[in-house]
């Protein structure tokens, strides 16, 4: 039987937050908006830019949202090409993906992240040989929609009932149920264990090696 693990990317396997909210910061500085509450920014880690946007400043129009937008983009690329950007990857994870893929797992990543930015991140940890498929924001719509999934599930030629969606937010947990795929929560990242229940999640691990030892029983 094919088994297919897929991962959320921020909030899973890295830490990114501390560049978020400050590339956040800088956004709304640039078009001559209030910066949004740190805590609401963590909470819409997972959703595509624009989505996340339009949820922190709701009553804004389309144009200034769409430079808010580019704000953002322009303010995390700057990080990134200053070698300021904070990424780390969580103590463990990469344990869990060799414990899988030398169980014969296929892994795949599922995230609101850019290809660019997803492809610097996991190469930056010399992770990019782990996975077969990688589904990211520029092709399809926001989570909680399936879409990514599902393309995940058909380059990996791996049914719903072959996979698992490994995330650590409630769009996670929610794209995983509208594909038909088991969900797996994690409680280091952006939304509460109970969150993660209440969204579908089968299980939430506290740990990595809980979360490695759920996946190989």
């Amino acid at each position: 039987m094919t088994k297919l693990a897929v991962f959320d990317c921020d909030g899973t396997l890295i830490d990114g937050q501390a560049s978020i909210c400050r590339a956040m910061d800088e956004a709304f500085a640039e078009v001559g908006l209030p910066a949004p509450d740190p805590h609401q920014v963590r909470r819409m880690v997972g959703l595509s830019l624009p989505q996340a946007m339009r949820r922190l400043s709701p009553d804004i129009d389309d144009d200034l949202q769409r430079n808010l937008v580019d704000a953002y983009k322009r303010a995390f690329r700057a990080q990134r090409e200053a070698g300021e950007l904070s990424q780390q990857l969580f103590d463990g994870i990469a344990d869990v993906l060799d414990a899988l893929h030398g169980a014969g797992w296929q892994l795949a990543v599922a995230t609101g992240m850019s290809r660019r930015g997803l492809d610097h991140c996991l190469a930056s940890h010399g992770l990019s040989k782990h996975f077969v498929s990688l589904q990211t924001a520029d092709n399809h719509p926001s989570k909680p929609d399936p879409a990514m999934l599902e393309a995940a599930l058909f380059e990996a030629a791996a049914e719903p009932s072959e996979a698992v969606m490994i995330g650590d937010t409630a769009y996670d947990m929610q794209m995983a149920r509208d594909a038909g795929v088991r969900g797996i929560g994690v409680d280091w990242g952006y939304h509460t264990p109970e969150e993660l229940r209440a969204a579908g999640a089968e299980f939430v691990a506290t740990s990595r090696e809980e979360l490695k030892a759920y996946l190989l029983k």
